[in-house]
């Protein structure tokens, strides 16, 4: 599925920030903050949020720096 793409909800997985945070190997405060600045999308469950499974991925696959050689 390219970018911009949006799949019908009853196929988007959600995480929790606690699932997010053990994918990008970072603090749960992290995800917060990237929540909260935009940078990752999420919706708001009660007093929690859900984050998108493709949203974390596309945001890993856009925030990766590669190592050129030459």
């Amino acid at each position: 599925m390219a970018a911009g793409e949006s799949r019908p909800l009853n196929e988007v997985q959600f995480l929790t920030v606690a699932e997010v945070a053990s994918v990008m190997r970072v603090s749960k405060m992290t995800v917060y903050r990237l929540v909260h600045s935009g940078h990752l999308p999420a919706i708001r469950v009660g007093r929690s949020f859900r984050v998108p499974e493709q949203a974390v991925h596309e945001y890993l696959r856009e925030s990766y720096v590669g190592v050129e050689t030459g």
